[in-house]
């Protein structure tokens, strides 16, 4: 059971894990064992809320394919096991950043003070490449 939340919790059942073999360099032992783990968690099928989904559906986000599967491959670390909480804490931040509501941006105007800062420089600007090109050498 994965826990995301004092109220959400994920059953074992509505995630997926395989062991599969990492990529890269590793010596002898890397053809030998399977350390890397697949995770895969099915949006629609999964007991999330209907808020939950609808935001990690509109995610962006490449580890989340067209039919609304999240895949997550974890081999960063030597054993099985610790990939696999790996992909369990990357899954869990996932949902997480799809729960966060996003601050709405409110548009603000500049002070006059700083408006006519801004105009007083371009006014300075202006002036001395008006004397740089009356001096000729």
């Amino acid at each position: 059971m994965l826990e995301i939340s004092n109220q959400l919790r994920l059953a074992e059942w509505e995630i997926e894990l395989s062991a599969i073999r990492a990529q890269g360099a590793g010596g002898q032992n890397v053809n030998k064992v399977a350390s890397a783990v697949h995770l895969r968690f099915d949006i629609q099928r999964s007991s999330l809320p209907a808020f939950y989904k609808e935001r990690l559906l509109k995610l962006n986000d490449q580890r989340i394919s067209k039919e609304g599967v999240v895949i997550i491959k974890a081999q960063s670390h030597r054993t099985q096991e610790r990939n696999k909480e790996d992909a369990l804490l990357r899954l869990k931040e996932l949902i997480m950043s799809a729960a966060a509501v996003q601050k709405k941006r409110r548009p603000t105007k500049a002070t006059y003070g700083s408006q006519r800062r801004r105009m007083d420089k371009k006014t300075q600007r202006g002036q001395t490449k008006q004397l740089r090109s009356k001096i000729s050498y």
